[in-house]
């Protein structure tokens, strides 16, 4: 896809792509995404990644049935990061490890804890307080 062409994509042809549940506002992963993997995102309306380890694309959940519907995609002002929002399916956890978010740790007492609050962001929020 030729909108495409405008994403600055890092050495090894990968952008950075940030997960966020649409209804909850959680920050879901992080995973990285190549010039297929976006175009599949966009023909699949499933959230589809670059494997870094086993170098091949992969289809959110397509191992787990924890996939990830899309509901849009922005980019940020430098064009470098990649924001899905997706409506979460399957058990709900998008973590490898079964947890609902990979950011379920945090630095507390000078070492990383599990944290009971889940990671949000409310853009729309945000503006509403200016």
């Amino acid at each position: 896809m030729e909108v495409f062409n405008k994403i600055k994509f890092n050495a090894d042809g990968l952008v950075p792509v940030i997960a966020q549940d649409f209804e909850t506002k959680e920050v879901l992963m992080m995973a990285w995404a190549d010039l297929e993997a976006l175009e599949n995102t966009v023909k699949t309306r499933k959230a589809t990644y670059f494997s870094r380890s086993r170098q091949k694309l992969w289809c959110k959940g397509e191992e787990s049935g924890n996939y990830q519907e899309i509901k849009e995609i922005c980019i940020d002002c430098d064009m470098d990061t990649v924001f899905y929002i997706v409506e979460q399916k399957g058990n709900k956890a998008a973590c490898h490890t079964g947890h609902r978010s990979c950011f379920y740790r945090s630095l507390i007492d000078n070492d990383w804890q599990e944290n009971k609050t889940p990671l949000m962001f409310d853009p729309k929020q945000i503006y509403q307080n200016k």
